[in-house]
């Protein structure tokens, strides 16, 4: 039965409470894990989860603030579970973030958190929606209200998150998908197949790999393509709906095809595309080459504000994808969302990865400035700049290095700027020139999309230099989630964990930043306040007093607890104004 937890608000009279103990309290109150707890725990909308957990009959859900704070806290701190559930247990500053403040309470333990994971996972499949997603949004929305940052400007960028996966060879892949299938039957079929196994079990798919030679490989592959199409045609069909089998027969698909002969074959490499099983224990993964480095998991992308006046920028969108989809196509998914999350943005940093003629237009319909730092693909040979007319038509205009501007005409398709052949046959230029030479003119052709392309090449040039170096910073904010990694290696297999990690660490870094600008502002604010600052310096002296005071009278048993006593009482005041 679904219930909101609110036992943070109210104090355990029969037991040892935090808030009843005013010297820690008021320690605690000036932590980062207090801050957490009012900025993070306390803002967090339980009501988002109603749907994983019945309304009206069962045994009431554990504190959802405190188990969705608990699983940001972990990738905060990038702790493995096994550190969560102690810090939890024994670290107050940690239960304090999560809004235990009575000593005796344990709001949830592993299983609880395990089953909770598992209920956003089965959510997402069957309804689309990541709850962790809207978590992270309704956060965001919040904090930047709450700031009052200018998000006209953002900048935005990726990073490739590693499934921790083995790396397989084909043939290896092929073998670890049969031993999975023969593990996966009942003791009865395993002694009435075992003849058709027998080459493979006993041993694992490397050892298996370990013994064989280069010149064994095609006969490798020939004796279990026969191995693939007999488990296809008299597997029994009540093994149909287990995950092995999806497997195999994804596998079975994506590696083998019926040739003209009505025999199965093996696809050539060339054939396999970058979707393929990576590994049986991740079907979400994919292939990517970037850089020289193979990747096989998803990629991050996320976006942020970046206006040069924000004394600190959040990450406003986060976006979970395959790692072979181009980050210009992501973009141009998320760029609604992002136009929904800021709907003042009129000006978007990227890199080179980023453009694209779909981009172009849609960026000019919702009247956003793409800034590209880089080009993406080889560079022209020679530059031909476009410039817009400003008369009332908004004619094209094209410029080369040694003629002057020509208007271009329209045709039926596209358009072309043509010039005198007299001065373009003595150019020096005319060996490298993207001009074609007709009858009476060279001509040089583009389209709309060519010309927005061409201005958002040269928008950055448009900038004051201040303003040129904004999308560089949003690399730190990818250093941030990245460092929590091994080498971009996640701890965590499969799209949703991937995308789970990835909004906990969002939240995190938002609030990491949040923090650190409040002390900020608190420093300075008692810094510039004499008042402020006197009391602080009283308060210091006066402790100095106290505790010389307690050690001459501790020497006289008559007055001793009574000195305790009192300076205890004292000492809770001042706190409290310090």
């Amino acid at each position: 039965m679904f219930r909101t937890n609110s036992n943070h608000i109210q104090q355990n009279i029969f037991g040892y409470d935090l808030t009843q103990m005013n010297e820690v309290y008021t320690r605690i109150k000036g932590t980062a894990e207090y801050c957490f707890y009012e900025t993070i725990f306390s803002n967090i909308d339980e009501k988002i989860f109603a749907p994983l957990f019945c309304q009206d009959n069962g045994r009431p859900n554990a504190p959802i603030n405190a188990m969705v704070s608990a699983l940001i806290l972990k990738e905060k701190n990038n702790w493995t579970y096994k550190q969560l559930f102690e810090s939890i247990e024994f670290n107050i500053l940690i239960r304090s973030a999560l809004g235990i403040f009575h000593l005796g309470d344990m709001p949830f333990n592993e299983p609880t958190l395990f089953n909770f994971q598992n209920r956003i996972k089965d959510y997402h499949a069957g309804k689309g929606i990541n709850l962790f997603e809207s978590i992270f949004n309704n956060l965001t929305k919040e904090q930047l209200k709450k700031l009052k940052l200018k998000t006209n400007i953002a900048r935005t960028d990726s990073f490739m998150l590693d499934s921790n996966i083995k790396s397989y060879g084909r043939l290896q892949l092929l073998i670890e998908v049969i031993l999975r299938i023969y593990r996966m039957l009942n003791k009865m079929d395993k002694k009435l197949f075992s003849e058709q196994f027998q080459t493979y079990t006993g041993q694992t798919s490397e050892n298996y790999m370990y013994q064989l030679k280069g010149s064994d490989l095609p006969h490798e592959f020939s004796k279990i393509t026969e191995l693939y199409y007999w488990i296809k045609s008299n597997l029994p069909k009540r093994y149909f709906g287990r995950e092995e089998y999806r497997i195999f027969n994804r596998v079975y698909e994506e590696h083998f095809k019926i040739n003209d002969d009505n025999k199965l074959q093996m696809r050539d490499s060339k054939e396999l595309r970058s979707n393929c099983l990576q590994s049986p224990d991740d079907p979400d993964a994919t292939y990517r080459s970037k850089n020289g480095k193979s990747h096989k998991g998803q990629v991050a992308s996320i976006t942020e504000t970046a206006h040069p006046d924000n004394e600190l920028n959040l990450i406003v969108d986060v976006s979970v994808q395959p790692n072979n989809k181009d980050d210009s196509k992501i973009l141009g998914e998320r760029l609604d969302e992002i136009e929904e999350k800021l709907p003042d943005l009129d000006e978007l940093h990227f890199d080179g990865g980023y453009g694209s003629e779909d981009n172009d237009k849609k960026m000019k319909e919702n009247e956003i400035v793409p800034i590209q730092t880089a080009i993406r693909g080889r560079k022209t040979k020679l530059p031909i700049n476009w410039h817009i007319g400003k008369d009332e038509e908004g004619n094209y205009y094209v410029t080369c290095p040694n003629q002057q501007t020509v208007k271009a005409e329209p045709t039926k398709i596209r358009f072309k700027a043509c010039y005198a052949i007299s001065i373009c046959s003595t150019c020096t230029y005319r060996d490298k020139c993207p001009t074609i030479a007709q009858k009476h003119c060279y001509c040089y052709y583009f389209t709309k999309e060519d010309f927005l392309s061409k201005q958002r090449h040269k928008n950055i040039c448009n900038l004051p230099l201040d303003k040129r170096k904004i999308r560089p910073n949003v690399e730190a904010s990818v250093c941030e989630f990245t460092r929590k990694m091994n080498n971009h290696k996640l701890k965590v297999r499969g799209a949703f964990k991937a995308a789970l990690f990835v909004f906990s660490a969002a939240i995190a870094i938002n609030f990491g930043r949040i923090y650190r600008y409040s002390k900020n502002i608190s420093r300075n604010s008692g810094d510039n306040n004499p008042f402020i600052s006197a009391i602080f310096v009283f308060t210091k002296i006066f402790q100095a007093i106290l505790n010389k005071f307690q050690l001459i009278l501790l020497n006289n048993q008559k007055f001793g607890c009574f000195c305790i006593f009192e300076r205890r009482s004292i000492k809770n005041i001042l706190l409290a104004y310090n």
